[in-house]
């Protein structure tokens, strides 16, 4: 059967290097199902508008199921694209006195843009689960480490003593704001083009809004010429996507360093682990190497997009087929690493004495021998802080040597200022210091739990938001 395209303004049929320059069989594939969709979507919304007739109508239908039981098998992939090989399996199977039909009031250019969306918004909701199980297994470590001293770090030198709970629970938070992100452009996603046609929509007395809501979609995009030509939905989820990588990249780089010698922190699960092919005694963290490098990779995919939209002008043109592979792309990276840091994470053993040992190391205690001098004291923390960087300096952990630099700054000794030897050895003492820092977003171990409670209700809300997501998409597919 000749191109039922190209027959008519076309002469001859494509060439075959053309034809695959021009084709994106990936993209064809994942769209699949959402052509099929939005086509039955299509017919009934046709059928009930008294545009074409409802036995038609019934034909159209059990053709299109047909070819949906088939696959992408089923097609020929031989024609431009999915929805032209699609169509042309239709007419092919009821003729095109009736399958000829199908199309009518419809464009590829609105219903590659409603494919897209479709195909995507399920990415979306299979990548906030993943992003809700990764957090669960975060939290559930966090849960068991409320006293597990270790080294904060600033500029990768030891800063102050914290816990491992607080460490983790930033990384939750990050991908909480990760999640939200998601939410806020899923919002945007599930907009429905159908009906915008071409670009300047179309003279029959189509329902823009029934087809939405048959294919569940919370609203359409109004305005035809926009509804075709924007990808800033794209756009947005991508850099959404860079984002979560951005994170999974820190948290991959910081179990990196904590899993070398130098650490010893933790141990990574042999299945999330290589070694060499020369050096036998190698154990290599290749996993989070593999989600630190592919965020490159999510990050070049954005700005392929952003480029390649940055001069179109309206409306359809053929450059926007180039950005659903690099959307695809970073989708798929960004699952998966999701998916593998989750494994990662919760298979790993932790070395809570170790990092009790190296919390004290550094003089991490610092700090709040600074603030004691201040409370105790009253002199200002500025002075306070320039005594305890002579301390580090010289060594010495004793009020006598606080008393002998204080000397030499203010002219007095701290002791004689109010103060104690106990006061010093209780700010010198990681727990204490921890313990004091209580205040709402501290490391401190009471606070921590709290901040464990809030996340677990956060997590348990978004989990029944994602319930509710979920089922308005499968319903469409029953």
């Amino acid at each position: 059967m000749r191109d039922i395209l190209r027959r008519g303004r076309l002469s001859s049929d494509v060439e075959e290097g053309t034809a695959k320059f021009t084709s994106s069989p990936e993209v064809d594939e994942w769209i699949f199902e959402s052509v099929v969709l939005v086509d039955r979507a299509h017919v009934v919304m046709l059928s009930e508008q008294n545009i074409i007739s409802k036995d038609d109508c019934s034909i159209l239908l059990k053709a299109l199921d047909s070819i949906k039981k088939e696959g992408m098998a089923g097609i020929n992939l031989a024609y431009e694209d999915v929805h032209m090989a699609l169509e042309s399996k239709l007419i092919e199977s009821v003729g095109e006195e009736v399958g000829g039909r199908m199309h009518t009031a419809k464009s590829r250019n609105d219903e590659v843009a409603a494919c897209i969306r479709i195909a995507l918004r399920g990415e979306l909701l299979g990548l906030m689960h993943e992003l809700i199980e990764l957090r669960q297994v975060l939290i559930r470590l966090a849960e068991g480490h409320t006293e597990t001293i270790m080294p904060g770090f600033t500029h990768l030198q030891h800063a102050q003593p914290t816990t491992f709970a607080h460490h983790l629970i930033a990384y939750v938070d990050a991908l909480e704001r990760d999640f939200d992100r998601l939410c806020d452009a899923y919002a945007r996603v599930n907009l429905c083009p159908l009906g915008a046609a071409a670009f300047a929509s179309t003279g029959f007395s189509i329902d823009r809004e029934r087809t939405a809501q048959l294919l569940g979609f919370d609203d359409i995009v109004e305005n035809s010429m926009d509804a075709v030509s924007t990808r800033d939905f794209s756009i947005e989820c991508m850099s959404a996507f860079s984002n979560i990588m951005t994170n999974l990249s820190r948290i991959a780089e910081e179990l990196i360093l904590w899993s070398t010698p130098e650490f010893d922190f933790i141990e990574l699960d042999d299945r999330y682990a290589s070694t060499s092919s020369i050096m036998p005694q190698k154990k290599n963290p290749d996993v989070l190497e593999l989600v630190r490098a592919k965020t490159g990779s999510v990050h070049g995919a954005l700005m392929s997009v952003l480029t390649i939209c940055k001069a179109l002008p309206y409306s359809y043109n053929r450059d926007l087929q180039e950005v659903t592979p690099h959307l695809l792309k970073a989708i798929a990276i960004t699952r998966s690493s999701s998916r593998v840091m989750a494994g990662v994470v919760d298979t790993m053993q932790v070395k809570i004495d170790v990092m009790r040992d190296k919390a004290e190391m550094g003089f991490t205690t610092a700090t709040e021998l600074a603030d004691t001098i201040v409370r105790e004291t009253g002199v200002s923390f500025r002075t306070a802080h320039q005594i305890v960087g002579a301390l580090a300096r010289n060594g010495g952990r004793t009020l006598k040597h606080i008393d002998a630099i204080s000397e030499k700054v203010i002219g007095k000794r701290l002791s004689e200022l109010g103060l104690s030897q106990k006061s010093v050895d209780t700010a010198l003492d990681v727990m204490s210091n921890i313990k004091t820092r209580k205040i709402r977003g501290g490391p401190a171990p009471e606070e921590t739990v709290r901040m464990i409670k809030i996340r677990k209700g956060n997590i348990a809300g978004h989990i029944k938001n994602l319930k509710r997501k979920t089922g308005k998409e499968l319903g469409v597919h029953k």
